[in-house]
């Protein structure tokens, strides 16, 4: 279900991990969070919409680049930037369900060129990552950008037209070319960059179920795979073909345990089960928060990553399993920056699992 707003419920506590996901093969002693090719940690950063008040500006980037610690040593962040949006802002959504309209070519073309606007987003990271660099060397590992897939809705006779004719999203064969057309628009847009220290890796699927588009995404994923690029998903708990990410052609896949966002916190069965089925499924996992987790929400949640992240300890994934971040729009700044203590000492803590994980990839 969608994050926040269609969670199913279940239970808490963590068992056994992990396992990998489609990747190249495997050295003695590689785990997934060393395996060459992987991203290690891969921060979600919501953009594009207009109800957004982030913009990813250096500050904000920045804060998820590289983080100093209380002695003053600079260390390496989040490997992976993942920008995706799954409405504009102004009434239509870039997947089912979220808005009664869809976007049109129009916001798609918006979407794939708000990524690359002077000061924001890709080319603050640029920036960022060059200064990082100046002090403390180049990354062993190359940056990663993976951008935003919109869903072509199906049903939908208004997204505007390829070559000089009308798409018809009853048609398959015309939601297919409007996924080839974006994703060679965000190829050109990032190559005419020319990023010293971004690669483009893939696509994310911003859809997070299977429903309405089982019968295309194993020719979208084709295509990208065709280009050289891999094809990612992040299914919410329970969603239809949640389990299925081999069988629908992505080559990554992480798991939303959806933990933080229930009204009650569930029992102690729910990551436990999270995790089981993320091992027998060969997914990574994600790790959840939002602006709950600020000393100054009125339902304050910050117990909740702690508890995501001791369990991931204690299970083995710190050590050993990639893992995505979902930090509504800017909670790792956002704690940065916060004038309370609490915030500030829960952005340390997890900063610190965050730098310990890149240094087991060989980071500075």
């Amino acid at each position: 279900m969608k994050r926040q707003n269609k969670i199913i419920s279940a239970a808490l506590i963590i068992s056994s991990l992990l396992a990998s996901c489609v990747s190249p093969e495997r050295k003695p002693g590689d785990s997934p969070l060393t395996e060459e090719g992987n991203i290690g940690d891969m921060v979600l950063m919501y953009y594009g919409g207009a109800h957004r008040k982030t913009v990813w500006d250096y500050d904000q980037c920045m804060s998820n680049v590289a983080y100093r610690d209380s002695e003053g040593d600079l260390h390496w962040m989040f490997d992976g930037f993942l920008f995706l949006e799954f409405k504009d802002g102004k009434g239509r959504s870039y997947a089912s369900y979220y808005e009664p309209l869809a976007c049109r070519k129009v916001e798609w073309e918006e979407l794939a060129g708000c990524y690359f606007v002077e000061g924001r987003a890709c080319r603050a990271l640029e920036e960022c990552i060059e200064d990082v660099k100046s002090e403390i060397g180049a990354p062993k590992h190359k940056r990663k950008v993976v951008v935003t897939l919109p869903e072509p809705v199906p049903g939908q006779t208004d997204w505007g037209q390829l070559d000089g004719r009308n798409l018809d999203f009853n048609n398959d064969a015309d939601r297919v070319e409007a996924c080839k057309w974006y994703i060679d628009l965000v190829i050109k847009n990032f190559k005419e960059n020319d990023f010293k220290n971004l690669e483009l890796d893939g696509f994310y699927w911003i859809a997070e179920e299977a429903t309405n588009s089982r019968t295309i995404l194993h020719q979208v994923g084709d295509y990208m795979r065709s280009l050289g690029y891999r094809f990612y998903w992040i299914p919410y708990w329970g969603s239809d073909g949640y389990g299925e990410w081999k069988e629908l052609k992505f080559d990554v896949a992480y798991q939303q345990p959806n933990y933080f966002f229930y009204e009650q916190k569930p029992d102690s069965v729910h990551l436990m089960k999270v995790c089981e089925f993320a091992k027998e499924k060969g997914m990574f996992l994600e790790v959840e928060f939002d602006e709950r987790a600020l000393k100054k929400s009125s339902d304050y949640r910050a117990d909740r990553l702690h508890e995501y992240m001791e369990a991931y300890q204690k299970y083995g994934a710190i050590d050993s399993l990639p893992l995505a971040y979902y930090i509504g729009d800017c909670m790792v700044h956002d704690l940065k920056v916060s004038e309370y203590k609490e915030d500030n000492d829960l952005y340390d803590w997890f900063s610190d699992i965050v730098v310990r994980r890149q240094k087991i990839r060989g980071e500075r």
